[in-house]
């Protein structure tokens, strides 16, 4: 076994050693260059897994975008060499060097990091870049002078670097090394003897680099010296001065002439230099001289009018020092170098149409700064244009008119002036003259087509731009400015103004609505486009706009026709062979072009291998022979799809009976139902409704029983009253005030119809009556005469009858102004109204129960209205003059005079004296009278009509 395995497995057996602590992750340490297929380590064992583990998990390297350079035997569990690794060429001089990788196991997924060190070997010997090195040293060079040598280069890096260098042999120079802070070395050779050209003219020396890899490997370059001459001889030029001549203008790089030195040494002390030593004449610019063959050039511009002569002072040096110098004398040859230049002095910008010919219109002055001929100047006008040129004096030209102008022939015009100088070769220059021409409105508008025409895509967006229209007109200014209206016309009955519209500016006509293919596919109209001159002149063009169409139309199915109140089968007999013709499913797409294109889909089968649809025509056909195994019910669901972008479609459902006899379909299909998900929708949804009918009906019930319960208890408490309601005394029915002064007006009159449920009450109102008073029915008027017959033939106290006038005087008026009253009144003696009726009681009945509530707080006898029932409720009877009066709606109260109030108490206790005889009564001898019936009002007649139905 060789040393070198012997080392690496050594190196193995340590990295085997000292594997990470860290569960998941495993290091090794191997020699670079290992051959193919080499054992890396067992890294099941490694990582603690089985072989069969590595098996099932599928285990695999990871090694990123890097390359593979080792390979996983799974059968075995261990790492081989797939590719050799080169470190140099992994990792340069990057230490340590280290190979990452994963290795990655699945069911469960998991992965382990794995790290490979590679170590460097010795395979690398030391290079230099130059296979040799040339140097040129002067005899003269004294002792101790430094030459740098080139350094060699190892790739392999700590021991297996480069660690010295060796020269050979030493008889003139030793070598010299100096560390860099780089950790680098740089060489040096020194000279430690003189040298002697005469004695040794060349030196050939060897530098060998060396490392310290194990075996030891090394480079070597040759050095050649080359001994130079010492300098003791001058150059000499061949003349003193050089003349030479050169045309102005001249491109650069022009050789004006060639200057020539020689020295009598040799070798490098025989080599001359050229240069030219006058810079401060700017020479430097404009020449330069080749330093090895003395050829002197142009690089700059020459200018004879700066400058007619140049002075050109050349040196001529050696290696060593020493120099010579001559003069160059240039003449400098003048050309025709100079364009005339043109200034014009006055010019007119705008000129009429109608001008006289003969008219000056530029004045212009021409300048060449050449001499002689080159100075002659000759000036003319391009061809074609009613415009000449004259010469006024030298150098001064004018620009008149020829003839007639016309702008609608030109409306501008360029005038090109070209003047050239006699020079040869001639030099010329021009300028242009723009001359605006007045305008005459006399071209009307003219369209850039005779019909356009546009198409705009259907369900578009109004105000939409379609195209835009465009006239021009040959006039200027104001004559050409284009107005474009758009001509009224109809469109299917409607104005076309509903339809589209123009800019007046810029001709753009924009979409006012959305249109439909489907309604409406093309229409024209008519633009005119009107120039703005006095007088307008105009023209007009047809525009045509096309709908395109859209892919908005689903695809409709016109049959097999999908009904919900009946069942349509196709039949399939049995014997049905393939390719049978089951139906044909008929759609059609409102659409045109590819969009209106329809493909049929087979979405949905009961049997798949049973039935097929024809992707064009539709057509439903078997794809195999029907057999007795097939079921009879077959449902078939068929997509009609169009070709727009997007796509629309529509389904369609095929009910197939695969059966011989109708009987056999009838009872197959008796009980034929709809998809799962349609019946689980409508059983939601019927569900829901009823929830909801419920809920609503038991609301109503719940609200209807509140409602009879509240008017049952209303009732209860008015029969069961038994004349304990508050007793509310008689007062005149038809009480009017006449004088006009007291607190009520006598100019209305208002009837209460009242009944215990007070949404049933009916309110009369009744025009203004004078001193007459009405009946108690309100059908007829009596006078002042007759009231003495209106006598209550029940009242238990008689009173005596009213005098033949009872106007009240202010001191009676109700009110706090009727504080004082007559005697009789205070005696109880005075004027007083007949006895009620019993309607009119009943009716007093009713009203103090709808206004027990407020009255519960007052005194015996006294009769108050709560504010929630005014001014809407008012009672019929007008209360008494001697009492409190509440008026509806106000918080006043008018009170009567003490008296007064003492009669009223008087009478409240006779009457509840013979109440309550009658209670006392048996039951036997005189039943209780049932209350008296009111006169019927509306309200009241409804209420009745419903108690003699109960």
């Amino acid at each position: 076994m060789s040393d070198r395995t012997m080392t690496r497995q050594v190196l193995l057996f340590i990295s085997v050693l000292s594997l990470s602590s860290v569960h998941g992750q495993v290091s090794y340490s191997i020699p670079e260059e290992m051959a193919k297929g080499s054992l890396i380590g067992n890294i099941a064992q490694d990582l603690g897994l089985d072989i069969k583990r590595l098996k099932s998990g599928k285990a695999r390297i990871y090694t990123g975008d890097s390359a593979e350079y080792i390979e996983l035997n799974k059968e075995r569990g261990v790492l081989l060499i797939r590719e050799k690794i080169d470190r140099e060429a992994l990792c340069g001089q990057t230490t340590p060097c280290a190979l990452d990788f994963q290795i990655i196991l699945e069911n469960p997924m998991e992965f382990y990091s794995i790290t490979i060190e590679v170590t460097d070997v010795n395979d690398n010997a030391p290079v230099f870049i130059k296979s040799e090195m040339k140097f040129r040293i002067s005899e003269s060079a004294v002792t101790g002078a430094k030459f740098a040598l080139e350094r060699a280069m190892d790739l392999d890096v700590d021991i297996n670097g480069l660690q010295s260098y060796s020269l050979k042999p030493t008889d003139n120079f030793i070598l010299k090394l100096q560390n860099q802070p780089d950790g680098g070395k740089t060489v040096e050779m020194v000279l430690q003897k003189p040298l002697d050209r005469e004695k040794q003219e060349h030196l050939s020396l060897i530098l060998t680099a060396i490392d310290g890899g194990e075996p030891q490997m090394s480079g070597t370059v040759q050095i050649h010296i080359t001994v130079l001459d010492a300098n003791d001889n001058a150059p000499v030029f061949t003349q003193g001065i050089y003349k030479a001549s050169l045309r102005e203008n001249s491109p650069k790089g022009t050789v004006l002439i060639s200057v020539r030195a020689s020295d009598s040494d040799q070798g490098s002390n025989s080599k001359i230099r050229y240069s030219i030593s006058n810079s401060q004449d700017g020479n430097h610019e404009l020449f330069e001289i080749n330093e090895d063959d003395g050829g002197v050039r142009l690089v700059g511009n020459i200018d004879y009018e700066k400058a007619r002569q140049y002075q050109i002072h050349v040196q001529a040096s050696d290696d060593g020092g020493l120099t010579d110098s001559c003069k160059i004398m240039v003449d400098v040859v003048d050309e025709n170098d100079n364009k005339p230049a043109i200034n014009v002095m006055s010019k007119s910008s705008v000129i009429s149409e109608d001008i006289k010919a003969g008219t000056v219109v530029t004045m212009i002055n021409i300048q060449d700064p050449d001499s002689g001929e080159n100075g002659n100047v000759q000036c003319a006008i391009n061809e074609n244009i009613p415009f000449i040129m004259k010469s006024t004096s030298v150098n001064f030209f004018t620009v008149v008119t020829d003839s007639d102008l016309d702008r609608e022939r030109a409306s501008e015009y360029n005038i090109s002036v070209t003047c050239s100088d006699e020079g040869v070769p001639s030099l010329s220059s021009s300028v242009t003259l723009t001359l605006q021409i007045s305008d005459v409105n006399d071209n009307a508008p003219v369209f850039e087509r005779s019909l356009y025409e546009a198409y705009i895509i259907e369900n578009n967006t109004p105000g939409l731009s379609i195209f835009t229209v465009n006239a021009r007109d040959d006039d200027w200014n104001q004559n050409a400015r284009v107005s474009y209206i758009l001509e009224d016309s109809s469109v299917n009955g409607a104005s076309i103004s509903s339809y589209v519209s123009v800019s007046a500016v810029s001709g753009v006509i924009h979409a006012l609505r959305s249109f439909d293919y489907e309604q409406i596919k093309d229409f024209q109209f008519r633009v005119k486009a009107q120039d703005g001159g006095s007088p307008p002149l105009s023209s007009n063009v047809t525009v045509k706009i096309m709908i395109q169409d859209q892919n908005d139309n689903a695809p409709q199915v016109l049959y097999p026709v999908q009904t919900s109140s009946s069942l349509v089968a196709e039949m399939v007999p049995r014997s049905a062979d393939v390719g049978y013709l089951v139906t044909k499913v008929v759609a059609v797409d409102m659409d045109s072009g590819q969009n209106a294109w329809l493909s049929y889909k087979l979405q949905k089968a009961t049997d798949r291998a049973l039935f097929e649809v024809g992707l064009q025509n539709g057509e439903i056909r078997t794809i195999r022979q029907v057999n007795d195994k097939d079921t009879v019910k077959q449902r078939l669901t068929v997509v009609v799809e169009d070709n727009g972008q997007p796509s629309r479609s529509a389904t369609v459902n095929v009910n197939v009976a695969v059966a011989d006899s109708f009987p056999e379909v009838l009872s197959e299909f008796t009980d034929f139902t709809h998809d799962k998900e349609y019946n689980d929708n409508l059983t939601l949804y019927l569900v829901l409704a009823l929830a909801v009918v419920s809920f609503f009906f038991i609301v109503s019930i719940i609200a209807i029983m509140s409602v009879k319960c509240y008017r049952w208890r209303r009732e209860r408490m008015f029969y069961k009253s038994n004349g304990n309601l508050p007793v509310i005394p008689y007062y005149p029915p038809l009480y009017a005030d006449v004088g006009g002064t007291g607190t009520l007006r006598h100019v209305y009159n208002y009837e209460v119809c009242g009944t215990a449920d007070s949404g049933k009450s009916d309110l009369k109102y009744v025009r203004p009556y004078s001193q007459s008073i009405i009946s108690l029915d309100g059908t007829q008027t009596l006078p002042h005469a007759q009231r003495d017959t209106l006598i209550n033939d029940n009242g238990d106290n008689q009173q005596k009858p009213p005098n033949a006038d009872w106007r009240f005087t202010q001191g009676q008026r109700p009110g706090p102004s009727g504080a004082g009253g007559p005697p009789e009144m205070a005696m109880g003696t005075g004027p007083w109204p007949n006895p009620p009726t019993e309607a009119e009681q009943l009716q007093a009945l009713m009203a103090a129960a709808n206004v027990s509530e407020a009255t519960a707080t007052l005194g015996p006898g006294t009769m108050g209205l709560s504010t929630r029932y005014s001014p809407q409720f008012t009672l019929q009877h007008v209360p008494d003059y001697r009492q409190n009066v509440y008026i509806p709606g106000s918080t006043a109260t008018l009170t009567s005079n003490p008296q007064q109030q003492q009669q009223q108490q008087q009478q409240q206790q006779q009457m509840a004296a013979q109440h309550q005889a009658l209670q006392a009564q048996p039951s036997e001898a005189a039943p209780q009278p049932e209350p008296p019936k009111a006169a019927q009002t509306p309200a009241s007649k409804k209420k009745s009509t419903k108690k003699d139905k109960k």
